[in-house]
């Protein structure tokens, strides 16, 4: 689908198939290709799903990180931009976890790399992307509801795919190498008023208590494991501003590399154990400030 859509606007396009935690696949390209820069988007994001297959998260997030940094810097790629997530901060599930020590690795290679530009791009929820609630709301109001809310006071950080595009490359001018770059994500929204809305702009109306003769119903089920009420807004004192008055540069303690390489392969050899309790263990030693229920 990405193909044949940018293939419209005559852009000449190349697919290829493959994981990113496949090494030699990735050095074949880098090879080949003569690549430029890498925007590394490629990581599992949906956090009960993760949260229920800890592994596989694990060594989908981490190891396709610590594969494309090895990589590029042994090709002299120009620039590697990881694409985060505001779960990283503080995490308190699998995928944030992983998200987080991502971060870390490229951070990791940025100190210690005279070659290639690595730098980060940390944001919230993008609309309509894949697993987005708007996709979900709009098929459970067209089957005629009722719409699922794990809570009412559920709220999060929305941006366009499109605005995250454009900010994610306008951010990759201004890396110097290290950065943690954060996105102005604007006011949180309630995703309890996003039903609502949606609802009525679809031309019907929320039924409940004062309501009882409306089309579609709002329900709550509960938080699900490993998800937060609401996630932590990323722009805070210690923020510094850049030319771009929506991107923002973080200051971050970082792990150096010799310190964290022997964490990466100690934690590789523990996944491909499938030993789910060490692995959690591991990371929560990485990231301290991680919680873990186990």
């Amino acid at each position: 689908n990405i193909s044949e859509e940018i293939s419209k606007n005559k852009f000449k396009i190349k697919a290829y198939l493959g994981s990113a935690t496949d090494s030699k696949k990735i050095e074949e390209i880098f090879k080949v290709e003569k690549v430029d820069i890498v925007f590394h988007a490629a990581a599992y994001k949906h956090v009960p799903i993760v949260e229920s297959n800890a592994i596989e998260g694990i060594k989908n997030n981490v190891f396709s990180t610590w594969n494309l940094c090895k990589n590029a810097e042994k090709s002299s790629i120009k620039q590697l931009v990881l694409i985060s997530t505001d779960k990283a901060v503080r995490p308190v599930n699998v995928m944030g976890a992983s998200k987080r020590i991502a971060e870390l690795i490229v951070q990791a290679f940025a100190k210690k790399s005279n070659n290639t530009c690595f730098s980060m791009v940390r944001f919230g929820n993008v609309l309509a992307s894949s697993g987005s609630v708007v996709p979900l709301f709009k098929k459970q109001i067209n089957e005629g509801g009722p719409i699922t809310l794990t809570h009412e006071k559920v709220t999060r950080f929305f941006m366009t795919i499109s605005e995250a595009s454009q900010l994610v490359l306008q951010a990759s001018s201004l890396a110097k190498g290290g950065d943690v770059f954060l996105l102005n994500m604007g006011q949180k929204v309630y995703i309890k008023d996003l039903a609502e809305k949606m609802i009525n702009l679809s031309g019907l109306k929320v039924k409940n208590e004062n309501t009882p003769d409306g089309d579609i119903e709002i329900i709550t089920t509960g938080l699900r494991p490993g998800e937060k009420l609401y996630e932590e807004l990323l722009i805070d004192g210690k923020s510094l501003k850049t030319e771009h008055p929506l991107i923002f540069r973080a200051k971050e303690n970082l792990i150096i590399f010799e310190e964290l390489e022997p964490l990466i392969l100690k934690l590789e050899k523990i996944v491909e154990d499938q030993d789910y309790i060490n692995a959690i263990k591991l990371i929560n030693n990485i990231i301290p400030e991680y919680r873990p229920t186990l």
